[in-house]
């Protein structure tokens, strides 16, 4: 009993002592509480990766598909009757301007053209001889005046009988190539008055045709550089040299032709070509396709550091895709693009911006 009566003394006075210690010995104030706890300026910011851009003039590329075609495209035509006689040209073959393609028969042309020229002859020495006697007086002067227009007469028979002996003969009006022959010599014997006999073909300069959409339509100038490739491989550049001013009824696109040198005819008539029209530059920057996010209210563009590294957003338009990178306007040259954890941050969220290598980064 007197152990128990002890302990339970010894228990009583250390329970005083305890309470009475909150009222003796000094403790921590509010104040000094809130001070250890560490405030919200002092959380440590959330670290993101940016890169400066460069704001640029840059010419958009607009990329589509077309097809080459020639030039200048005629079918050559006989113009007056006669059976072919003889075919200077096959497939293929090469021709200057004037060349002879076809001969037709004679039919009397060339008969027709000596007898006008004899005629004129014949004219021209009457004028000659009744001249001297006019000069003498042993002839009126009013005879000089029919003298003269009986030689015209004669002459303008000679031409005509000349140029009906030209139409036998199909030449070429330009030179080119010879895409196709439709007729043979020793074929039907039957007048080939107004029938087709050639397919003549200008190679240089080629053609290089698409149809451009109205939205695009605006960015195009005569004038303005392309690139093509062919279906095959092949590359070429030109100069846009026409652009349609009347869209399609169907399609409701707008021709454009592209010129380009073709000496050797290397380049074919109506092949697959893909064809890349520099525009007008436009100030525009380069950025990473994965740092272009949206806003709150859907708008396309990009997150920003700015001022005292907070987080704004900025709103863009994208001028060109090249598929890893856009180029993209409404940036301010140097802007610090937020191009790492950009959907982890909020407009006026205060960040620490850093260069995708780790190297800290200060605001422009």
């Amino acid at each position: 009993m007197k152990a128990s009566r002890i302990t339970a003394v010894g228990l009583g006075v250390a329970a005083t002592l305890w309470i009475a210690s909150g009222h003796f010995m000094p403790h921590e104030s509010g104040e000094s509480a809130a001070a250890v706890r560490p405030t919200e300026n002092e959380v440590k910011p959330f670290r993101v990766a940016v890169t400066p851009v460069d704001v640029v003039p840059h010419r958009q590329k607009l990329t589509l598909s077309g097809r080459t075609e020639a030039d200048r495209k005629v079918m050559l035509t006989t113009r007056t009757g006669g059976v072919l006689k003889e075919l200077r040209v096959k497939r293929g073959s090469v021709v200057k301007k004037g060349d002879v393609i076809a001969v037709l028969s004679d039919e009397a042309r060339e008969a027709q053209v000596q007898q006008a020229r004899a005629v004129v002859a014949q004219r021209r020495a009457e004028l000659e001889a009744r001249s001297r006697l006019i000069a003498s007086g042993a002839m009126p002067r009013l005879e000089f005046g029919n003298l003269e227009a009986q030689l015209k007469v004669a002459e303008a028979q000679l031409a005509a009988a000349e140029a009906e002996y030209e139409r036998g003969l199909v030449t070429a009006p330009w030179d080119g190539i010879i895409n196709d022959v439709l007729v043979e010599v020793g074929g039907a014997a039957f007048s080939l008055a107004g029938k087709e006999v050639a397919q003549l073909v200008a190679l240089d300069p080629m053609l290089a045709v698409v149809e451009v959409a109205e939205r695009k339509l605006g960015g195009i100038k005569v004038g303005d550089p392309a690139e093509v490739r062919l279906v095959t491989g092949q590359k070429a550049k030109g100069r846009v040299r026409f652009v349609s001013k009347t869209a399609s009824p169907n399609t409701r696109t707008y021709r454009v032709e592209v010129e380009l040198p073709n000496p050797d005819g290397t380049i074919p008539d109506g092949i697959t070509a893909e064809v890349a029209i520099l525009l007008a530059p436009v100030e525009a920057a380069r950025v990473p396709r994965s740092a272009l996010t949206f806003s709150s209210a859907g708008d396309l563009g990009v997150r920003v550091v700015e001022g005292k590294e907070k987080v704004a957003f900025v709103p863009v338009s994208v001028v060109e895709d090249e598929q890893s990178f856009m180029w993209v306007s409404g940036l301010r040259d140097g802007a610090q693009v937020i191009v790492e954890g950009q959907d982890f941050v909020r407009e006026g969220q205060r960040v620490e911006a850093a260069l995708p290598g780790g190297a800290k980064t200060a605001t422009r």
